[in-house]
Formats: C-alpha cells, structure tokens, sequence
C-alpha cells in the first residue's frame, strides 16, 4: 500500500508547463522506461535512479506554485513513465486529490499488466485519484511497436480500455514520424481503436522533431533515425484528418 513516505526518483521539475494537460501545470518527470523508441527524446531518463523523494516532500514542493494553476491547471507527472513508481505515484496524487488539485498522468502504458488482479487493483487505486490520463499511443499494430520501441502493444490497449471504462478522462497523443508512424492504414486503424474508447476527450498529433538529439550524442548512444526528418504541415493536416481529431474538441 502506498503512503506519503513512499520514495520516488525524479528526473526532473518543470515549475510552467502549458503543453502537459489543461492550463498551467507543474510538471515532475520520473525516472525510468522500458521503451526504447527509436525517436525518443528523453534517453536520459531510461536507466534507474534520479533524485529521491518522498511523496510527502515532492507534494508540499510543488504545491506552493498553486496561485499559478488557476481553475483548470495543475499537476502533470511524466517520465521516463510513471506507471514505472506507481506506488509512489498513487501516494503523490492521492494528496493531489485530496486538496482538490487536478492530477494528469502522462504514460505510454507499457508497465499495465491485465492479468495480475493484484496489479489491477492498485492501477484502480491510482486511477480514482487521477482527473486526466494522457496516453502516447505510438503505434496501433503489435509487430510495428515492438519494432518502434522493443515492446508489444497488447498491454498498452487493454490499459487505454480499462481507462475508459473507469471512466477517467483520456488524451490520445501519436508523434507522427514521416516514413515510420505515417502509414494511412495503421492511423487508420488507430482512429478505429480511438473511436471505441468511451472518454476520449482529445486526440493530438505531435510532429517528429530533433530536439533530442543531442542527448543520444551525450550519451555515446548511436541515433537508429538519422535520417528522419520533420513531417511537413500537409503531413500533419493529413494525420489529423485520419485519426479525426475534429472528433475531439478537448
């Protein structure tokens, strides 16, 4: 179970956030991830360790900057994923929660496990105390993510359904890779599985950028897209158009 004296290790704090959720957020990016997307733009924050915390500390930290967030910000945790510390992620939004602050958990999913009820149970803990899931679905077909990323997607989609039927509000986000998460059929079919989900309340199409890139240098580890390039505005217009984020005003 957890409590406000769970440990969590931070990558780092962003005091104002506009792109993580509604509003103003504050934004604690956790440690750790099991992906390996081959555009990641946080490598840094694959391997464990980080700045420890506990969630009592972390949320009396962040809560000073609350006259910033206004009726519709908040608090945003981001990783690395999240999902990875979830006992101590239950404890922080749980206080979150409990001074009536909006929690956003922005998550890949890959840590789900469905068919562990012990798992589940805990993941339905976190969930009632979270306003807002923000889900990077980064490919639809299992064969393609586990090419993307090293992982099937199999967990990922029972995650996003488990949402929607907890009734937790849900962001849709797909980075669109020109030549690797573009195909019309996959964005298609990403637009189908998007459709059956009941609280989907936003779909986002994030270009592909480079700003990472400099930190696989850092890190001496070889760029696997060296060629990839920005999609183009008709690129991204295109993507939108066919995963139907007119569908969802947010």
């Amino acid at each position: 179970m957890a409590s406000c004296k769970t440990l969590g290790y931070v990558h780092s704090l962003e005091s104002f956030g506009s792109v993580d959720g509604p509003g103003v957020r504050f934004v604690v990016f956790l440690q750790g991830c099991a992906l390996r997307c081959k555009y990641c733009h946080n490598p840094e924050t694959w391997a464990e360790g980080g700045e420890a915390w506990t969630a009592e500390a972390l949320f009396q930290r962040v809560y000073r900057y609350r006259n910033y967030w206004g009726k519709k910000g908040g608090i945003t945790v981001s990783g690395g994923e999240p999902l990875r510390q979830m006992d101590f992620l239950t404890a922080f939004f749980t206080l979150a929660h409990a001074k009536g602050v909006h929690t956003a958990l922005d998550t890949a999913g890959q840590p789900f496990r469905p068919d562990d009820p012990a798992y589940l149970a805990a993941f339905d803990r976190l969930m009632a105390n979270t306003s807002l899931v923000i889900l990077d679905l980064k490919e639809i077909d299992p064969e393609r993510h586990r090419q993307l990323t090293g992982k099937d997607n199999t967990n990922i989609l029972a995650m996003a359904r488990r949402i929607s039927d907890l009734g937790i509000p849900l962001w849709v986000r797909h980075v669109l890779v020109p030549g690797l998460t573009d195909d019309e059929e996959g964005l298609r079919k990403t637009a189908d599985f998007i459709r059956s989900l009941k609280t989907v309340q936003r779909v986002e199409v994030l270009p592909y950028h480079t700003l990472g890139l400099f930190k696989w240098q850092k890190l001496g580890i070889p760029y696997p897209l060296p060629d990839a390039v920005p999609p183009t505005a008709e690129q991204v217009k295109r993507a939108e158009e066919l995963l139907e984020v007119s569908r969802y005003p947010g």
